[in-house]
Parts: C-alpha cells; structure tokens; sequence
C-alpha cells in the first residue's frame, strides 16, 4: 500500500541528519521530573478471534463500536464484549473488499474509503457505493475519509486529489492541481477539525482549507531539499507527507523522512536519530493533545508524550519472544524499559486511534488494544512501572 522503494532515501536522509548539525538547534532547558504514562495492558485482536484480515489499515472508534478495515474486510468490535461481532466482506454486501480508510458523520453513518473500490457508505443495514463512474469522485484509490460533521460533508482523499461530497445535496467538488495548491495530486491523507480540512498530499506537504472562506493554506519544506532537512525546525521536514491529525490548534504531521508538529507559531521536527522515533517511515500520525503526538511507523509506535521535554515512549514487539517493549527515554537517553507479555501485535504500525485513556493500533499482524486505566497526561512523579498484575516488568538498566 506504501511506497516501500522510499526505504532507501530515508536510510540516506537519517545518514545525512546524523553527520551533520543541524542549524538553529535550541538551546539546552532544565531537565525536567517525572515520567509519562507507559501502556502494558493491552488486548489482541486477529482472524483468529474474529476479523476478517490481519492486515488492518483504519481504525475508527465510535463509542461502543469499533469500526475496522482490513484488506480483506470491513470488522466491528463490540468495546463491552470485547470481541468481534460482525463482519462484511464482498459477499456480505460490502462494495470493495480493501477498505483503507473509515469515518463516521454526525448521523452515526459510517464512511468507508476503499483502496481500488472508490466510497461506500454504510446506513441502516445497507451499502451505498460512489465511484468514478457514478459520481464526482475523482479516483477509485482511495486513502482516506473524513467526516466534517458541522457541514455534514464528507471529504476524501484520493491518489488523483481530494473530492468533497455533500449527501444531502448529491453535489461534489474536486480538488487537484487546477484550483488547489497541489504541485502532486496524490493525496496520502485527510482530517478534519475546527473548521478546518488538512490534507496529507505526496509531493505538496500539508494543505489546510478553510471551509468557511475556503481558501487554501500550504506548508511545504522552505529548504527545498529532497534528502536532508537542511534548516531545522523551519516548515515541515519533508513534503511527501503520509498522514496528518490536528487538535488544540495544533498541526501534527507524518512523513517518509520524520514527523512534525506545528503550533501556529513554531515547528518541531522529530527524526529517530535524536528522540524517540523508532524509525522515520512514518505511515500515520495522531495527536491527542498540543502536549502528545503518536506516530506509527513501520518499525514500531513512536509518542512523544510531553513536547516541552521531548519525553518519548517508543513501543515495539519482540520478533523472537512476541512480548511487549516499551522504551521511555529523554533526549535519546534511556530513562525506563518496561516489558509486558504482550505489546503491539507487530511492529508494522499503520494506524493510531485514540479512544478517551485508550489506545487502538493498526499494524500488518493485527490490532492491539492498549487499556489506559490510570492514564495521566504529560509527566508525573512516579516510581518505575513493577510487575504487579499486567503492568509489566522494569527491565533495569537496559539501554
């Protein structure tokens, strides 16, 4: 689904930020106290308890209902019952068996973007299907969906632009390189929040649309370089932008070449070369505040849980023994290591979704439900996470 030939120019771009100082570094603050909430306790869900797919894509979580997309498969998960109690595949209605991406509107209808299949909607039992062929949507490859729930629209991104759709109305419109910003037109991802679209484009870095003025906003790398972020901390730190996720007025960004997170005001840039990244091929990214931003990347789950500090966990899969690993750390140094029986089913992480304490990963093995019960944001003083119950052991020392 990834264009994985990028794998190399990463590789390059992470050479290249480790030999060379990156200009206009902030000074040294204060090392801070405390240490973030680490997740120990979670619950696995495969084809063997039920969905149809191991390779899951989107997660979407709307109350008691979990809405996932496979590759072979649409899935709902019952929160309460913990468990699968329903799932679509082709022969059960659904219009396309590879559904990429899920959003629910305000009417608790659920949108389905499918990978080769264009959109779907599913309402009162049955499937509504637009494709290329029957509508404005502008390609059948679709990459994501998003529910702007003011408006009650909904917009999609495709590998041939963005459309929008209003379902009360029937009218759409198309966004490309005609009446948008886009210098590429493959749009990776989409959100919406505030009154406001971004969009996750191949090529262009992120465009925000105001839905009120509707105008556009771009922010691209002002460096122009393809293979270092030259200038740190100046825009986003590369424009083949894969996923983006925005709250408290904050932009958070994912890319083939490391993350970013914009207040308004100030960048940040993250490569796994200096914070807590497992890797920079970044698939997705989700911010749960202006303070915290999870990135899935194809080598684990990135968070950064306290930006003033850059306070990282970093969550991967043992391949040998299958155990959970979570590593927190500070500015590269290691400042924990907790291990728990299980972890993120693997480390291939596709999506992020975060549900209250709670947290869903996608990855290519599966979904991992990470249970938040004493959750707490930012950093606390605490003693090391123990082996008491299912929170894990400190692996003492362990660099």
């Amino acid at each position: 689904m990834r264009a994985v030939l990028l794998k190399t120019a990463v590789a390059v771009l992470a050479v290249a930020v480790e030999g060379v100082a990156l200009v206009g570094a902030a000074p040294a603050e204060p090392t801070p106290s405390g240490l973030p909430y680490v997740y120990t306790d979670w619950t696995h869900f495969t084809t063997k308890n039920g969905l149809p797919n191991d390779h899951v894509f989107a997660i979407k979580v709307d109350g008691n209902n979990v809405w996932v997309g496979t590759e072979d498969g649409l899935a709902l998960i019952d929160k309460a019952q913990k468990k699968v109690v329903r799932v679509w595949k082709e022969a059960d209605g659904l219009p396309f068996k590879v559904v990429s991406s899920i959003d629910v509107d305000r009417n608790g209808d659920v949108w389905l973007g499918m990978f080769g299949g264009g959109l779907a909607r599913l309402s009162g039992g049955r499937f509504d299907h637009w494709h290329q062929l029957n509508s404005g949507l502008v390609n059948d490859v679709v990459y994501g969906v998003a529910c702007d729930r003011d408006k009650n629209q909904v917009w999609i991104a495709t590998t041939a632009g963005a459309s929008r759709f209003d379902p009360k109305t029937e009218e759409w419109t198309i966004y490309n390189e005609k009446n948008a910003p886009m210098e590429e037109i493959w749009n990776y991802g989409v959100t919406y929040r505030d009154g406001k679209v971004f969009l996750g484009v191949w090529g262009s870095g992120v465009l925000e649309f105001d839905t009120t003025t509707e105008k556009w906003d771009e922010y691209t790398d002002p460096d122009g370089e393809m293979e270092i972020d030259l200038y740190r901390d100046d825009g986003i730190v590369h424009v083949i932008t894969t996923g983006v996720s925005y709250i408290d007025h904050t932009l958070w960004a994912s890319t083939y070449f490391g993350g970013s997170r914009y207040d308004g005001r100030h960048w940040r840039g993250y490569f796994d070369v200096e914070t807590g990244l497992p890797s920079n091929f970044m698939n997705s990214v989700k911010g749960r505040s202006a303070n915290e931003g999870w990135f899935a990347t194809d080598k684990g789950v990135g968070v950064v849980t306290d930006v003033p500090s850059d306070t990282w966990v970093t969550y991967t899969m043992d391949p040998e023994t299958h155990r959970g690993q979570a590593v927190v750390s500070r500015n590269k140094k290691v400042l924990e290591t907790v291990e728990s029986e299980e972890g993120i089913p693997h480390n291939y992480a596709l999506w992020i979704e975060l549900d209250g304490p709670d947290v869903w990963v996608a990855t290519s093995k599966g979904i991992g439900w990470g249970h938040g019960e004493g959750y707490y944001a930012g950093l606390e003083d605490r003693p090391p996470v123990t082996a008491s119950g299912a929170r894990g052991v400190v692996v003492a020392g362990k660099h």
